[in-house]
């Protein structure tokens, strides 16, 4: 396998990683944008006993693609200093640092994927000592990532007080919606518009 690692992807076989890409950059819209929304105290707050709220959430994506995506064509996707239940417990520090842990585990991935356009997506990698593909890897990533994103959306709601800024297609808007972005990378919402 250490050949395949060296052997660059020509153009047509570069086309998953832009998918990769893209939607990693629409999941990131959807987490900034409803982050945005939450005082530092809804941030915390959980809403129920056995519920995580939005900060554990974070935290424990951050520790997850921290672990994933470090030198990971070198080292076992579960590195031995990731201790994985103290992601679930309340972060002890300020929105900030929070959010700062995060993004250094969302640059991690953001890396591995930029790497990955040069590298054979049947290269072997390990999670916990399991064999992967790069893409099976990649595809595990992003879909437990979007299903911690579903949660953080869904804890966000329950715990925010007011309004409450959609981020995908408001309620009884469906006709409307389709009628002004037919065609268009808006019509799927925040996962499809450019950074602003």
């Amino acid at each position: 396998t250490g050949s395949r690692l060296n052997q660059p992807m020509d153009q047509h076989h570069a086309a998953w990683t832009d998918a990769f890409a893209q939607s990693a950059a629409s999941y990131r819209r959807m987490i900034d944008k409803t982050v945005s929304q939450l005082t530092d105290e809804e941030l915390r707050r959980q809403p129920g006993e056995s519920f995580n709220s939005v900060a554990i959430l974070l935290r424990h994506l951050g520790g997850n693609l921290i672990s994933r995506w470090t030198d990971f064509l070198t080292t076992d996707g579960e590195k031995p200093d990731r201790n994985r239940d103290t992601e679930f417990e309340t972060w002890p520090g300020d929105r900030e640092s929070l959010m700062q842990f995060f993004d250094r585990g969302w640059r991690a991935f953001e890396s591995a994927i930029e790497q990955a356009r040069q590298l054979d997506p049947n290269s072997e990698i390990f999670i916990r000592g399991e064999s992967h593909t790069l893409s099976q890897a990649f595809v595990r990533s992003l879909t437990h990532t979007s299903y911690h994103i579903g949660q953080i959306s869904m804890v966000a709601r329950m715990v925010h007080a007011g309004d409450w800024n959609w981020l995908t297609i408001k309620p009884n808007e469906s006709q409307q919606h389709n009628q002004e972005t037919w065609g268009t990378k808006s019509s799927r919402s925040v996962f499809g518009k450019d950074e602003e």
